[in-house]
């Protein structure tokens, strides 16, 4: 017997969610062969087998939470008939009958899930209450259900200080703060049509780490409009001659980036982030595209953008788009933005506060172009292609006058783009 187990993912990530599995208990697989896909905080990835056989055990169902290391299958090798009169031989006849269910039962209590068995697996992972596990370890010495608990996290989920104070209160607390818990679900849900979903792995994150930012960053935004005639104009003379050299498109993303790099250069603490009392400010830059996939907002990273020519940039762009769209991208093409770009106006969006992406302290937000009057001088108007512009910021590490600067900045950088240096 084999035992496929939850490989080494990132240096960030311990665990991961069953989305799918992509084989039946007693398939044929074979080495090399993929498995079952792990939902995690960041990308999905899916889990091959390093051995041929009859795949003969799932030991978690889908919708089940399994960390690094975890075993989650059992495949029985072709051509080894030998190993299996050993140890395994006397657990693998009973578990085929009925040690499955407690062997998952025994599983979910290590990890302070509440008892369930096999067939109702999928519906307990819907309801399950949310928990950190330092809170899932002290309710289950303790005792304490957690779905008593009073929970003060904005996410819903049970810390271990609620435990803590739990416990301090004899359970008292429960009786009061539990009643307010239905609020999320109207109390006339029963008569109305309504869809409960459960949220994905990726989902929760997104919403977890948005609050944590919130929480923890001074966040401020200021605004300003940009005049795109010259980008159209440029982009316009250039866009055929350019797809016929690079075979990508000329599109405004890397007009935005090569201003956005030059404003940081002059502005480094948009670049930085904060560790401890200290700050780390970065002199490469590696900027993230905001991307809206299916499963959610995910931000890949363009590398070393200053390095690169319009060409490169889109080209990495157009590559991780289509990644993020077809669920490709890998931990690497996510890991270690220093800045954001997001493009609210590719639908329809003519204002925004984007919210940064932590532990980055600087997020560009662009609209869509849309024709308004402007005055030429005190005697003209003219109707002119405009956008406007939002930078979010840390306040704790960047001034008022900084944001403000920055972000003229990349307002005369678009306004003559030729200053940019435009290359292929």
């Amino acid at each position: 017997m084999a035992e496929i187990k939850v490989p080494e993912l990132a240096e960030s990530i311990t665990e991961g969610t069953i989305a799918q599995w992509l084989k039946k208990k007693g398939d044929q697989v074979q080495k090399g062969e993929y498995l079952v896909e792990l939902e995690t905080d960041k990308v999905n990835v899916e889990i091959i087998s390093d051995f041929s056989g009859t795949l003969t055990e799932l030991k978690f169902s889908e919708g089940d939470t399994v960390k690094v290391g975890d075993t989650i299958a059992i495949v029985s090798e072709e051509g080894q008939e030998g190993t299996k009169p050993n140890t395994s031989t006397e657990e693998s006849k009973p578990e085929s009958k009925t040690e499955p269910p407690r062997q998952e039962e025994h599983k979910s209590e290590e990890k302070a899930v509440e008892q369930i068995t096999s067939e109702n697996t999928s519906e307990h992972a819907k309801h399950r209450t949310i928990a950190s596990p330092a809170a899932r370890k002290l309710a289950r010495e303790k005792g304490i259900e957690l779905s008593e608990v009073s929970v003060k996290d904005p996410l819903g989920r049970v810390r271990k200080q609620d435990i803590e104070s739990y416990q301090i209160n004899g359970g008292a607390e429960s009786k009061s703060v539990q009643p307010p818990k239905p609020s999320f679900q109207t109390e006339n849900t029963e008569t109305k049509n309504v869809v409960r979903e459960r949220m994905s792995r990726r989902r929760q994150t997104i919403a977890k780490r948005l609050v944590e930012v919130q929480q923890t960053a001074a966040m401020l935004t200021t605004f300003n409009e940009v005049d795109m005639t010259e980008v159209l104009n440029l982009r316009k003379k250039r866009k055929d001659k350019f797809f016929e050299e690079h075979d990508v498109r000329l599109g405004f993303m890397s007009f935005f980036t090569k201003a956005v790099v030059a404003a940081l250069k002059k502005y480094p603490y948009l670049n930085a982030e904060i560790q401890g009392e200290e700050l780390l400010v970065k002199k490469f830059y590696d900027i993230g595209i905001a991307v809206a996939a299916e499963e959610g907002l995910v931000v890949p990273v363009v590398r070393e953008a200053d390095r690169k020519s319009f060409a490169e940039i889109e080209k990495d762009i157009s590559d991780l788009a289509e990644k993020a769209r077809t669920n490709k991208l890998s931990l690497k093409d996510l890991q270690g933005g220093t800045f954001t770009i997001t493009n609210g106006g590719v639908f329809g969006s003519l204002l925004s506060t984007p919210i940064l992406n932590g532990p980055q302290v600087g997020i560009l937000g662009m609209h869509k172009i849309q024709l308004r009057p402007v005055a030429i001088d005190q005697e003209r108007m003219e109707n002119r292609p405009m956008m406007y512009i939002a930078l979010s910021y840390d306040h704790r590490i960047v001034d008022g006058k900084g944001a403000v600067s920055f972000l003229a900045k990349v307002k005369e950088l678009l306004e003559d783009p030729d200053s940019l240096l435009l290359e292929g």
